[in-house]
């Protein structure tokens, strides 16, 4: 069962002018962006308008010297480039979780959302509301 709900972008794979994925994050009760999960390939009217709305992130982004794998259960670590967490963006989410509390599954991106502010998007580990 998939359901619609938003999260934060903290990252992409790639580059931040041909991005491939998104990694996702949430704010949790502290504060601090926890990673939730990744995203499938971008579809391409997203791909091609995003590079324009992401800045690169400082050394100050929560998930600075973090490696991500490349697939899962991989060794390969994913090339990816940390962004300022600003944008949010509606994803379809499998409601199945790790027992970290991330996104089990690869999430579809469906579109941005201009009305959301990061402070708007659940806190991590919430259930995924029916959307």
């Amino acid at each position: 069962m998939r359901n619609t709900t938003d999260a934060i972008i903290g990252a992409v794979s790639r580059s931040l002018t041909d991005p491939a994925t998104l990694l996702l994050g949430r704010y949790d009760p502290t504060g601090r962006l926890r990673y939730t999960g990744r995203s499938t390939v971008l579809p391409r009217p997203l791909a091609t308008t995003l590079p324009a709305r992401l800045s690169p992130a400082g050394e100050e982004h929560p998930w600075t010297g973090r490696t991500f794998s490349a697939t899962w259960g991989a060794k390969a670590a994913l090339t990816v480039v940390l962004v300022v967490p600003e944008l949010v963006v509606e994803v379809r989410a499998d409601v199945s979780r790790d027992s970290a509390g991330r996104w089990r599954h690869p999430v579809k991106p469906v579109r941005l959302r201009d009305d959301l502010a990061p402070a708007d998007v659940p806190l991590f580990g919430d259930a995924t509301p029916s959307n």
